[in-house]
């Protein structure tokens, strides 16, 4: 068999088990995951949490930690590591000293307490964290939190932020220490890298969603780009966004704190693929089809958009560029499919998932009254709403009324529409869609108006 050691990359997660998998080794292993490392793992404790509160922890014994490591790291290889949850002063000493022994790039996250308030790291661990495993550091990640414990300082402002980097930086030994923004004032969310000597700071819109492990995750998509030969600063540059892109995307279960989305980074790739490949075999098939009398004046389009929670603006709802026009006696779509292509019917069908969301592709046509009597007729479910009835201040905001008239279609049906239609206004054409779970769906109910 073929030696692929070269060619696959590891990262070691040293930290404790979530059992809610929003943290901890879960999370690290999802994250390696997403930038296609393979992961390893020393548990260090076992705890018993959900995104409400940590309920209970099981220490692992350090030289059980100890084995772990030397395990995978004598037989598999270790790229590079990080440290998560460490617990106690016991299992520190004992990973500081072990790890002496390898020389891969090691990312700490001194993590001391839980989001939600439970300490998981001892008092006295946090000094022999400090002595013993931060010197042995490539990069230190401490929050806002955590970083005025170990300097010693208030942080409130970037200028805070970096003095007390530098300070850690020089006090303790590491190589390098980057102080996250996430709770330090300002518009953006600033995370601020002493490095060498030199300060540098990454810089990301901050938003909102979910946020429990964002420390995990972000140390360890760091770790895992260190693994694959990347630079410190370009590792943390692709952990910033994709650290943001998770806290967007995540996924929204439990009562509390939700977990981030890791695997957003590879998903959302991987679901585009699909939507294209689906969409533009549905638009050859259309084509064959050749609707002509059905193609409006202003030509019809064909959308597909990502699954929740991706599917956030047009951007992510692929359409044909150009829409599909009257070519002679033909159906032409004019240009490829692409994302970000349509914009009225990406709003209709993403307000559509609002209510619906495994409903996500949709197709304009010419309305007719014969059109709707046929929909009617071969049972799919139609509804309407008229432009007239748009209120001024829907109205008067840009891009609002195809939103409004999508609800107003929803609430008027009480149940999930096949086909949606509105009689135009001054200036405005009239016009069908039809809704489907995805574009065979909306061709199969095409079909039916077709016969």
């Amino acid at each position: 068999m073929r030696d692929l050691r070269p060619y696959v990359k590891t990262a070691l997660t040293i930290a404790g088990s979530d059992s809610g998998g929003g943290a901890g080794v879960e999370a690290d292993l999802k994250t390696f995951s997403a930038f296609g490392v393979h992961g390893l793992v020393a548990v260090t404790a076992v705890t018993a949490q959900n995104t409400n509160s940590i309920i209970a922890v099981h220490e692992v014994p350090p030289e059980v930690v100890v084995k772990q490591i030397e395990a995978v790291a004598e037989d598999i290889g270790v790229d590079a590591a990080k440290t998560g949850m460490l617990s106690n002063a016991e299992i520190v000493r004992a990973v500081a000293r072990t790890l002496k022994r390898y020389d891969f790039p090691l990312v700490v996250d001194p993590v001391m307490v839980s989001k939600t308030g439970v300490t998981l790291l001892t008092e006295g661990a946090i000094g022999v964290l400090v002595d013993e495993l931060f010197p042995r550091a490539t990069l230190v990640t401490p929050n806002r939190f955590e970083a005025e414990k170990l300097s010693g300082m208030t942080i409130r402002t970037l200028e805070d932020a970096r003095r007390a980097a530098r300070a850690i930086a020089e006090e303790t030994g590491a190589e390098g220490v980057i102080i996250k923004g996430g709770h330090i004032e300002g518009g953006d969310a600033v995370d601020v890298l002493y490095y060498q000597g030199h300060f540098r700071e990454y810089r990301a819109p901050r938003v909102e969603g979910c946020t429990h492990g964002t420390g995990c995750s972000f140390s360890a998509a760091i770790t895992a780009n260190l693994a694959k030969g990347l630079s410190l600063e370009e590792a943390i540059s692709l952990a910033k966004e994709f650290i943001t892109l998770g806290i967007v995307t995540g996924h929204r279960i439990g009562h509390g704190h939700c977990p981030v989305n890791p695997i957003a980074w590879l998903e959302i790739p991987a679901e585009k693929w699909r939507v294209y490949e689906a969409l533009k075999k549905a638009v050859r098939e259309f084509e064959r089809m050749n609707p002509v009398a059905l193609i409006p004046e202003v030509g019809a389009n064909f959308v597909y958009a990502l699954p929740k929670p991706y599917a956030r603006d047009k951007k992510d709802v692929a359409g044909v560029k150009g829409r599909i026009v009257r070519y002679g006696r033909s159906v032409k779509a004019v240009g490829p499919v692409e994302f970000g292509a349509s914009d009225h019917l990406a709003r209709a069908v993403l307000r559509f998932m609002d209510f619906h969301p495994e409903v996500r592709s949709a197709l304009n046509l010419r309305y007719s009254e014969g059109l709707v009597e046929k929909a009617e007729k071969v049972g799919l479910v139609v509804s309407f709403y008229d432009r007239r009835e748009e209120p001024p201040e829907v109205k008067a905001r840009e891009g609002a009324t195809i939103p409004w008239g999508i609800e107003t279609a929803i609430r008027r049906a009480g149940r999930r529409p096949d086909l949606i239609y509105h009689l135009g206004d001054w200036g405005k054409e009239p016009m069908a869609i039809i809704f489907g779970e995805t574009p065979q769906d909306v061709l199969r109910k095409l079909s039916l108006l077709l016969k």
